[in-house]
């Protein structure tokens, strides 16, 4: 997996060079597209569930699952970008939010903490915890700074599909669920509200959206469990 998980984090490096002022949606999906091919990789979202695009653009208040369009981006948006591909039968997934040129404090604080969760949630994926401890975690650090999670959504396990089970939600109590094992990969993602957790799906059947407006953030990275500790395999 070390394969598709490192074109994801390339690419997805490359999309945050451009995710400029004036840039649109739709172009960063045609790059995402582009440098795919160069290196034979197949968009793992495009065509999923009937999914048209290859890549998840989710500006502002939108949480996930934002199609690609024509606006353009403005100086003080956030934009999240979730990307996957399959590689040699395998998926790579993962996600970031980025700042559109200068950004409101407010909008920065929550970047930082949605993030920051991911790696505290990464730090607990070892084999001396069990699954519920990843969700506790995000859940803990996120709430404890004013920050809500969104429920309806969650990660996942990954592989040879790009959703296997077990489900990760982003929060719950500690120490339930099965026990973390040598070889286990999993795509774990807070989608973090800066209000309240509550969010709707658009009319298009796929962009979620905050019900209040607030923004929202989503961090996501490929990791698997191994005796030395966790192997974020979608860091470059």
């Amino acid at each position: 997996m070390r394969v598709p998980c490192r074109i994801v984090a390339e690419i997805l490096a490359l999309l945050a060079e451009k995710a400029k002022p004036g840039m649109t949606t739709l172009a960063l999906n045609a790059l995402a597209e582009q440098e795919a091919a160069k290196r034979r990789a197949v968009p793992a979202f495009k065509g999923y569930s009937g999914y048209p695009y290859a890549l998840c653009c989710s500006p502002n208040n939108q949480v996930v699952h934002g199609m690609p369009n024509n606006q353009v981006l403005a100086e003080g948006d956030i934009l999240s970008l979730d990307f996957g591909v399959i590689y040699g039968g395998f998926y790579g997934d993962a996600a970031v939010t980025l700042p559109v040129g200068r950004i409101a404090g407010h909008a920065q604080r929550l970047l930082q903490v949605t993030e920051e969760s991911l790696h505290a949630a990464i730090a607990v994926t070892t084999p001396d915890h069990r699954l519920s401890d990843i969700s506790s975690t995000v859940q803990g650090y996120v709430e404890s700074r004013g920050f809500s999670v969104v429920r309806e959504f969650v990660g996942h396990g990954i592989g040879r599909s790009l959703h296997e089970s077990p489900q990760i939600p982003n929060f719950g109590p500690p120490g339930k669920g099965v026990r973390l094992k040598t070889g286990m990969v999993f795509a774990i993602e807070p989608m973090i509200n800066e209000k309240k957790s509550a969010v709707s799906i658009l009319d298009d059947g796929w962009t979620v959206i905050t019900c209040d407006g607030g923004l929202s953030a989503h961090f996501e990275h490929t990791v698997a469990v191994t005796d030395q500790g966790p192997d974020i395999l979608t860091k470059l």
